[in-house]
C-alpha cells in the first residue's frame, strides 16, 4: 500500500486509509518539477521523502523562494484553479498524490475530514506569513538565524530533533528566501562560524550556542 507521512495528529489512521486509497507513489529525479506556477491543479501532494523547493517567478523575471516543504508537507490543498507557486525537488523526491478530482469529491462525502486536512495544509495557507516576518525589519544575522532555528524546529517535529540541522537547499536558495544577496548569506554562515554560533559540517549546520540564536530570533 501507497504510504502517506502525516505530520498532522488529528488524521486518524482510518482518514489516512482513505488517502491513501487514492493515492499514487511519484519519484521526482533531483530538479525535476513538481508543479509550476499558474498551472491549472490537478494534482494534490504529500510528500514522503526529501525536501521540495517553493518558489514564485516575479514580473521581472525574478525568483522568490516562498518556502521548503519537507516529509509530511501537503501541497496543492488550497481549493484553487491554479497553482500559486512553483515547485522543484532538492535532490530526490518521493510523495504521494492524487487527483484533485478525487480529492474534493472525497472531502464532498466526509466533510469532517476537510477540517482535518486543513490542519495538514497549515505549512502552505502561513507560507505568505513567515515569510512577510522573516523580510521585516531584521538584520541578516538575525533573518538567517531565524531560518536555522526554524528548520531545526520542522525536522524535530519529524522525529529528528538534533543540533545539527541538515539543509540540502543551496546558498542561493536561502538568499532567495531570505530577501538577500548569496554573498550576504555566506558572509553571514561564515561570521556566525567564527564566533562559534554555528558549526558547519557536511550538508548542514551544527547550532553550538543556541542561547545566543534564541536571542537573535527574539
Amino acid at each position: 500500500m501507497v504510504r502517506l507521512v502525516s505530520v498532522c495528529a488529528s488524521l486518524s489512521d482510518e482518514e489516512l486509509a482513505l488517502l491513501e486509497s487514492l493515492a499514487h507513489h511519484t519519484h521526482f529525479a533531483s530538479g525535476a518539477t513538481l508543479f509550476t506556477q499558474g498551472r491549472e491543479a490537478h494534482s494534490v501532494y504529500n510528500i514522503t521523502e526529501g525536501v521540495v523547493r517553493l518558489y514564485k517567478l516575479l514580473s521581472d523575471g525574478r525568483r522568490q523562494v516562498v518556502g521548503f516543504a519537507l516529509p509530511g508537507d501537503f501541497l496543492g490543498l488550497a481549493m484553487r484553479d491554479a497553482f500559486g507557486f512553483s515547485a522543484d525537488a532538492i535532490g530526490e523526491v518521493t510523495a504521494c498524490s492524487f487527483s484533485r478530482s478525487a480529492y474534493t469529491a472525497l472531502v464532498d462525502a466526509k466533510p469532517h475530514l476537510l477540517k482535518r486536512l486543513h490542519e495538514a495544509a497549515t505549512h502552505e495557507l502561513t507560507l505568505a506569513h513567515e515569510q512577510m516576518m522573516l523580510l521585516g525589519r531584521r538584520s541578516a544575522e538575525e533573518k538567517l538565524v531565524c531560518f536555522l532555528l526554524g528548520m531545526q524546529q520542522r525536522w524535530a517535529r519529524l522525529g529528528k530533533p538534533s543540533v545539527t540541522v541538515p539543509l540540502p537547499m543551496t546558498r542561493q536558495d536561502i538568499a532567495d528566501f531570505l530577501g538577500l544577496t548569496i554573498e550576504t548569506v555566506s558572509r553571514t554562515f561564515t561570521r556566525l562560524a567564527k564566533d562559534k554560533t554555528i558549526l558547519i559540517v557536511p550538508g548542514g549546520v551544527r547550532l553550538m550556542n543556541p542561547e545566543r540564536m534564541n536571542q537573535l530570533a527574539a
